[in-house]
């Protein structure tokens, strides 16, 4: 007998199919794993990307360079369902934080435990938490930030409900607050009468900016340079807000020392001078040597897409700037900046040649808008040819300057940084949470101490869906569910019968 024919070949080559079978399911399983793993894509359809973090998220945690763990105490089956909730809307944001790490920064990690503090009290004790419902942000031994439920959600506190999921924000804030042992500071100038980080007033206090900034891991202080007569060491970006007063000799040399030699920071936000004599703030100097013209008057601007219906100022027109990035998602999602009272600000086009400044107009009006000189005087306003100034391209509103690198050198080297603004209003307490307004400041903050960010982080709308039925609705609605879909299946049996019947 042929081996070949025998039982035993047989067996042995069914064997071997099996074998092979099951190896090369075994390898494709395999291969399928290991593509899926390196090679993965994963797309958010969702209509606002409301599952996918943000681009200014993205860009802090690549720059992440300590490991942070973070413990949530809320648990999935809690009787409460917003607590519930909660739960799901929190984990599943960070699923995603530890995603996005895992397989873009290898410097860091995030370590997400859920901890109940009543069944597991031991554990709780170990990771420092006592106390539920909590998500407690940490890094290295001495930084440590706790979050309770009500920061991760913007409230409408009249109607008693949640509007807005804010937990990318808030949880980024944290990572960031933990995970940098050193804040850059920013100092606000005071002693002229500027608007005050402590001040809550709705016109003029900057108190929401101020919990913004923090909110960004910036250190807040004021600054009173009369008294300092220096600039501390520590300084990341001074920020002059709407000054009443005249800044003395020494104080301009302060700031322009500060630029110049320190290759320092400032933001100035010069509202329309209230008093005849207050044009430019004893600033002249500082503002010569970085290419910056500050007009005294005041902004009008008829076009009817550059006034709200209250009659504010309605900035629009953006020029984008590849180097700053300042306008770039003001341009890209069509927002504009509201503010009250604005001056013009422009560039100084007389300015002597000087290769290491960049001076650059950010914002600008409409080509009717017209800077009226004589503002204090009437309250009716018309355009004056020869008084009154006007340009067919507009009137700036926001520049920026930059010295990239020093007089007579070949080489660049980056320098100082001054943005100057024509209003101070578009940061205050009633106008900062316009979201371009926030957009706006923040995306200058960024440039001036050297950020990396473009964006700023939106928060996730809580959509509710709601069905309204009449009692004569809902009756139609329960027969049909008791009788009619019985009643059809029951139909659809007798068919198959009688057909297989006949």
């Amino acid at each position: 007998m042929n081996l070949a024919d025998s039982f035993r070949a047989a067996r042995w080559i069914r064997l071997t199919n099996l074998l092979l079978q099951a190896v090369l399911f075994l390898t494709l399983a395999g291969g399928l794993n290991y593509i899926a793993f390196n090679h993965a894509w994963r797309f958010d359809l969702t209509r606002n990307h409301r599952y996918s973090l943000s681009a200014e998220t993205n860009a802090y945690l690549d720059k992440l360079d300590r490991d942070v763990r973070i413990t949530v105490t809320l648990t999935p089956d809690n009787d409460n369902e917003e607590l519930a909730q909660a739960y799901r809307d929190i984990s599943g944001l960070l699923r995603e934080y530890v995603y996005y790490v895992t397989r873009n920064n290898p410097k860091a990690k995030i370590e997400v435990r859920y901890v109940n503090v009543y069944q597991n009290q031991k554990e709780a004790e170990t990771l420092g938490v006592d106390q539920p419902n909590q998500v407690v942000v940490s890094s290295g031994d001495n930084h440590r930030r706790v979050l309770p439920v009500g920061e991760f959600y913007q409230v409408n506190l009249k109607q008693r409900r949640k509007e807005a999921f804010k937990g990318e924000s808030t949880l980024t804030a944290a990572i960031l607050d933990v995970s940098s042992p050193v804040r850059k500071k920013i100092y606000f100038v005071a002693g002229h009468g500027e608007m005050r980080p402590d001040d809550v007033d709705p016109a003029r206090g900057l108190s929401q900016l101020r919990d913004e900034l923090r909110s960004r891991n910036f250190d807040i202080a004021s600054i009173d340079l009369s008294l300092t007569r220096k600039i501390p060491d520590d300084t990341a970006l001074l920020i002059v807000a709407s000054p009443q007063g005249r800044f003395q000799p020494y104080e301009e040399e302060l700031l322009r020392n500060f630029l110049q030699a320190r290759a320092g920071r400032l933001i100035l936000m010069l509202d329309p001078a209230r008093q005849d004599g207050l044009g430019k703030y004893g600033l002249e100097e500082l503002l010569f040597d970085w290419g910056i013209l500050v007009y005294d008057n005041l902004i009008i601007d008829l076009d009817p897409r550059s006034l709200t219906e209250s009659r504010d100022l309605r900035l629009w027109h953006f020029a984008k700037d590849p180097t700053s990035h300042i306008t770039d998602s003001l341009i890209n999602n069509d927002l504009a900046v509201v503010v009250g009272l604005a001056r013009v600000v422009s560039d100084d086009l007389g300015r002597s040649p000087d290769d290491g400044l960049s001076v650059r107009k950010l914002i600008a009006t409409s080509p009717i808008a017209w800077g009226e000189n004589s503002f204090r005087l009437k309250n009716s306003f018309e355009f004056t040819p020869g008084l009154d100034l006007r340009n067919k391209e507009g009137l700036g509103v926001m520049v920026i300057s930059e010295r990239v690198k020093p007089a007579n050198l070949p080489l660049s080297v980056p320098g100082g940084r001054l943005a100057a603004l024509g209003t101070a209003d578009l940061v205050t307490n009633n106008r900062i949470f316009n979201p371009g307004n926030l957009n706006l400041f923040i995306a200058t903050i960024d440039w001036t101490v050297d950020r990396d960010t473009q964006f700023n982080i939106p928060t996730r709308p809580i959509q509710r869906f709601g069905l309204t039925l009449s009692q004569e609705e809902l009756v139609h609605l329960r027969l049909g569910l008791l009788l009619v879909v019985p009643g059809l299946v029951a139909l659809l049996g007798l068919i198959v019968y009688w057909t297989r019947r006949s």
